[in-house]
């Protein structure tokens, strides 16, 4: 379970508010918010990229807040894929576990396995700047599974894909969640997202988290006029 206990971060334009949330083992979980609410530096504080101002996270009952990125085991993959050009996609998805000096056999492996479970096997050979949007996006993600993450972290993987691409993906994330069991919480501004994905939502407003349901529940039941307005109720 991840755990974010009264998480407060103050970076001027963008803040984080005594924000708390439980998100269980396996359950894929998404946020919403206008842009400016937040979403983003939640995600990055997750992951380490940020310390808090104030605040606890912890993660399968370990107290990360305060632990380096790279050995929180936390995944993420941002819409603008972030691939190494130089590399090759076989080259990009073994990157972290190269880092860890794991057996050579071991590593080929398990971007195999990742490979494959994103459908991308057949372009081991091939370099980021030959392949699509929808491809660069499914290499992102097999980098980050590769490593097998206690949670994957998505910020909005799937806004710059056209919207065939886009609906393609979503089924792969949905499917990827079923053989994974893997922990994801995913930004995005995407009501078809929401349906298709979550079980459950959070939405964020100027900092803060304020309301959390299900997808039923937050889109029938808006506890403010904001949520109300936001989800178009």
């Amino acid at each position: 379970m991840l755990i974010i206990d009264s998480v407060s971060k103050d970076l001027g334009e963008f803040k984080l508010r005594d924000v708390s949330l439980a998100i269980e083992d396996s359950e894929y979980f998404i946020i919403l918010g206008p842009t400016g609410a937040g979403k983003t530096i939640l995600l990055e504080t997750i992951a380490g990229i940020y310390n808090p101002d104030a605040g606890k996270i912890t993660l399968n009952d370990r107290d990360i807040t305060d632990v380096t990125p790279k050995d929180r085991n936390i995944g993420m993959v941002y819409q603008d894929y972030m691939l190494f050009p130089h590399l090759t996609v076989e080259e990009n998805i073994s990157f972290g576990l190269k880092s860890r000096r794991i057996d050579t056999d071991f590593i080929h492996n398990k971007v195999q396995e990742s490979a494959e479970l994103l459908n991308i096997a057949h372009l081991l050979h091939r370099h980021p700047g030959t392949l699509s949007g929808g491809e660069q996006q499914r290499t992102a993600i097999a980098r980050a599974l590769v490593m097998e993450p206690d949670a994957l972290l998505l910020d909005e993987p799937l806004s710059a894909l056209d919207v065939k691409t886009r609906e393609n993906l979503r089924e792969e994330l949905a499917r990827i969640h079923e053989a994974t069991k893997t922990t994801i919480i995913h930004i995005t501004h995407n009501f078809e997202e929401v349906f298709d994905l979550a079980d459950r939502v959070a939405v964020m407003c100027k900092g803060r988290v304020v309301q959390v349901g299900t997808p039923e529940e937050i889109f029938r039941r808006p506890n403010s006029d904001f949520v109300a307005d936001f989800v178009g109720m």
